[in-house]
């Protein structure tokens, strides 16, 4: 093994280094809603039921949340560039296989491989960890970490050009070329770093961590489409699983996942406030679209197109962009405890902002970009917070395990969200009445609120090594 000041030393270019990682965050969090406004013409396409697009979604949840926390492990252990590449070669091939799709179930089998790709976070955190200088840490983590949401909202806004002049497979096809550029990019602006931590894979802890986190994830992202009795068999059996695994991971010598530093008050305080942000993340993500596509003659809404309703997010997009890197210089003159509480109550404001202005083009707009700072600069703490808690050799686990928290709570964004919205109706009609979304946003608002309690729970940060 490597000191990571000796590794640090062999970075070639640390802009052009910056900028491959960024690039091949950029092109995972960019597929996670691409996919999102083409699923109407999708289902006509493919002639599918509803419940069988929405695996297009789930299929992609499920992969995503099982290889960031393995290939994250197997990064630590044989070098984090080579399984960098492989994240991005799976990635690629997932989306090469949806381009050419010509059947509902080969799109789903192409969504399953690219959520492989969701390990490009563990993984670029950890490169960042052994590359960069100390004190330009969390900066660089900020940024990424900012990266997530960032591509979240551009693949919401870029989605609707692109399928009202070049049709569906050239969200893919365009999303294939940004992989392509990521996968030059790290191959030739970074050099494998010397720093390894050797194990044997624990492929027993593997096997139940997979079948726990599937199990819950897919009762919580096909909620709505199935019974509440298969629902809730589903989740009792993951929970067994995981509670199997957390078992055999006390006694095997080299666990998958070392529970002990999962229970660190730091480490567990991140990944419970990534769990609560995540869920309000998705549900803005989710509702604003929805509510300005709302036809006017319902009495509210603002009759916008697919491409339109992307606008209203383009705020959040950009101040993301701003607040991660000002999260990492921030937080490392402060600590990032502070930093997150902040976010916290930042993104509660703008929750509070768009309850209150709904029938504003302006309010939910601008209510957009003051989540945006808020969710940049939590997504910059929450990862700093982890890094600085973790052990070098830890790192790829840790920070995959924090992107499974914001993925479950993701999941649970989207599905609540809708849920509440449509429990008030107008009358005689389907459609959803807007004290629904009003109520949606308030509760949105109170989950921050929960966050920020949480925040203060956490240790402070102490610098990442």
């Amino acid at each position: 093994m490597t000191p990571p000041d000796v590794t640090r030393q062999r970075l070639r270019s640390p802009r052009g280094a910056f900028a491959a990682l960024l690039c091949a965050v950029l092109s995972f969090s960019l597929l996670q809603t691409m996919v999102i406004p083409a699923l109407p013409e999708l289902r006509t396409e493919f002639r599918a039921s509803p419940s069988t697009m929405s695996w297009v979604l789930s299929a992609f949840l499920l992969t995503s949340s099982v290889g960031a926390v393995l290939l994250g492990r197997l990064g630590d252990m044989f070098g984090k560039k080579r399984l960098m590449l492989v994240s991005l070669a799976l990635l690629g091939l997932g989306t090469l296989t949806s381009a050419l799709a010509a059947e509902a179930g080969t799109l789903i089998a192409g969504r399953a491989v690219q959520g492989l790709g969701a390990a490009t976070f563990p993984l670029a955190f950890g490169l960042v960890r052994d590359m960069f200088d100390r004190d330009r840490v969390p900066v660089v983590i900020g940024t990424i970490s900012a990266t997530f949401g960032i591509g979240f909202g551009i693949g919401l806004v870029v989605a609707g050009p692109i399928l009202d002049h070049l049709g569906w497979p050239w969200i893919f096809w365009i999303s294939l070329i940004a992989v392509t550029i990521a996968f030059a990019a790290i191959a030739t602006s970074i050099s494998e770093t010397p720093t390894r931590f050797p194990g044997q894979i624990d492929w027993l802890g593997a096997i139940l961590v997979t079948a726990g986190l599937a199990a819950v994830l897919l009762a919580i992202s096909q909620a709505r489409t199935w019974s509440l009795p298969a629902t809730a068999a589903l989740v009792v059996s993951g929970a067994v699983a995981l509670a199997v695994f957390a078992v055999v991971e006390r006694r095997v010598d080299e666990p998958l996942i070392d529970l002990s530093m999962l229970g660190r008050r730091s480490v567990l305080g991140a990944n419970l406030v990534a769990l609560l942000i995540g869920s309000g993340l998705y549900s803005a993500f989710s509702l604003v679209p929805q509510f300005v596509q709302t036809p006017t003659d319902a009495g509210y809404g603002f009759g916008a197109t697919p491409t339109g309703s992307g606008l209203f997010l383009l705020p959040m997009a950009v101040t993301m962009l701003i607040a991660g890197p000002a999260a990492g210089r921030l937080g490392a003159r402060t600590g990032f405890k502070s930093t997150l509480v902040a976010a916290c109550v930042i993104s509660l404001a703008g929750f509070v902002v768009i309850a209150a202005g709904l029938d504003s083009a302006w309010a939910i707009a601008t209510g957009a970009g003051i989540i945006g700072i808020g969710v940049g600069f939590s997504f910059s703490s929450v990862i700093n917070l982890v890094v600085s808690a973790v052990q070098p050799q830890e790192t790829g686990v840790a920070t995959g395990v924090n992107t499974i928290m914001r993925t479950i709570g993701g999941a649970l964004g989207a599905q609540a969200g809708p849920v509440i919205v449509t429990s008030a109706l107008v009358a005689g009609t389907s459609v959803p009445a807007e004290s629904g979304y009003a109520v949606a946003f308030v509760v949105s608002a109170a989950v921050m609120a929960a966050a920020a309690l949480a925040a203060l729970a956490v240790p402070g940060s102490r610098p990442a090594a």
